[in-house]
C-alpha cells in the first residue's frame, strides 16, 4: 500500500521514531511530498529487494480515417525496468560521560539530528546523480533515467543567467524555454528541484514577470514557486571533504567550453509518476538509539532508511538543461 512519511508516522508507538520522521519531512519538501509504495518484500535470506515496474516511453496516438481506409497503426512503448531498494543512513557515537555532562544542548539529540541531516542529503543527492553501475551501493537517479529521454530539453544551447545583465536580457527567453519545457510534461509537475544559485534566480526572474507564488507546507513555512509550482533549493551534500550542490554546477561543453552550467529538474510526484519504493510495512524509516544503562563506555546510534526510487512514465519528469548561473 503507497504510504507518505507522515502516514508511517501514524503507525509507529515510539515518539522518537516520530520525532525522527517529522525531522526528515521538516527538512525535505521533497521527502515530506513523496509517496513510497511499500510493497518490497525480501527474498528467501533477505537478499533480494528488487522492485519492478513498466515504465511508459511514449503514449499511444489517436487519428482520423477516411471512408475505406485503415487507421495508421501506432503502438505505445513502454520496458520493463527494475530498481533494488538501498540501505543508507550512519551512526555516531558518544561517551557516556560526555551525554551525562552535556548541557544546554542534549549530545545525543544534537548527533541525531546532524545524522537526519546527513542522510536526508544524501537521499537528494541519489535522487539527482545516483548510478549504480558507479556505486553499487546507490539506486539510480533522475540524471541517469532522463537523459537520452524526451524531457531532456535545451542540450545544444545556453541560457545565460549568470549576472544582472543576464537575467535582464534573457529573462523572457528563459521563461519561454521554461514554459516550452513544462509543456513537454504529462500534467503540471509537483516541484521544481535545483540548487540554491539557480533556484533563486528563478525567483528574481518570477518576481520580475509577475510570476512569482508563494504557498505554506506541512510545517507554516513559506514556500516560494514559478506559477503555483513550488521551488524546492535541494542545498548541499558533504562529500568527506567539501559542501558541493547536489545539482551541480559544471564546467561543459555546449558548441564550446563552458563554464557555470546547472539544471532545472521538474517531477510529477504519484504512483503512476515518479514516487519512493520501500519495504513491507511502515518502517521507511527506523532509528536504533543509544542505551546508556547498558555496561560499556562508548555507545552507538544509527538512523538508517531503506529505499530507492521509481520513474513509472518518461514525462512526469523532465531535466532542463545548461543554464548558466556563474
Amino acid at each position: 500500500m503507497p504510504i507518505t512519511l507522515q502516514q508511517a508516522k501514524v503507525g509507529m508507538a515510539d515518539h522518537v521514531d516520530q520525532m525522527v520522521i517529522d525531522e526528515f519531512r521538516r527538512s525535505s519538501l521533497l521527502l515530506d511530498a513523496l509517496t513510497f509504495d511499500n510493497a518490497v518484500s525480501p527474498g528467501t535470506g533477505g537478499s533480494t529487494l528488487t522492485y519492478g515496474y513498466t515504465r511508459l516511453k511514449t503514449p499511444a496516438t489517436a487519428g482520423f480515417r477516411a471512408l475505406n481506409n485503415e487507421y495508421t497503426a501506432n503502438e505505445a512503448d513502454r520496458e520493463n525496468q527494475f530498481v533494488n531498494l538501498k540501505i543508507f543512513g550512519g551512526a555516531f557515537q558518544i561517551d557516556r560521560v560526555i551525554q551525562d555532562t552535556s548541557g544546554q544542548i542534549n549530545e545525543m539529540n544534537f548527533q541525531l539530528q546532524q545524522k537526519i541531516l546527513g542522510a536526508r542529503n544524501l537521499f537528494h543527492h541519489t535522487v539527482i546523480n545516483g548510478d549504480s553501475a558507479v556505486d553499487t551501493d546507490a539506486f539510480d537517479g533522475l540524471d541517469k533515467a532522463l537523459t537520452g529521454s524526451s524531457t531532456e530539453l535545451n542540450t545544444g544551447t545556453v541560457i545565460d543567467l549568470s549576472n544582472e545583465s543576464g537575467l535582464e536580457t534573457n529573462k523572457f527567453s528563459f521563461l519561454d524555454e521554461l514554459d516550452n519545457f513544462l509543456a513537454e510534461l504529462d500534467g503540471r509537475p509537483t516541484m521544481l528541484m535545483g540548487n540554491s544559485k539557480l533556484i533563486t534566480k528563478i525567483k528574481s526572474i518570477a518576481r520580475r514577470a509577475g510570476y512569482r507564488t508563494s504557498s505554506e507546507d506541512a510545517f507554516g513555512r513559506k514556500v516560494s514557486g514559478y506559477d503555483n509550482i513550488p521551488l524546492v533549493d535541494l542545498e548541499y551534500f558533504y562529500n568527506g571533504t567539501g559542501t558541493v550542490p547536489i545539482v551541480p554546477i559544471e564546467d561543459r561543453t555546449v558548441g564550446t567550453a563552458q563554464t557555470g552550467l546547472t539544471d532545472l529538474y521538474a517531477v510529477s510526484l504519484g504512483m503512476d509518476g515518479f514516487h519512493g519504493v520501500s519495504p513491507t510495512g511502515n518502517n521507511v524509516i527506523r532509528t536504533f538509539l543509544p542505551d546508556f544503562k547498558a555496561p560499556g563506555a562508548v555507545k552507538t546510534g544509527e538512523v538508517e532508511m531503506v529505499a530507492a526510487v521509481a520513474l513509472k512514465a518518461t514525462r512526469k519528469a523532465g531535466v532542463l538543461r545548461n543554464i548558466k548561473v556563474q
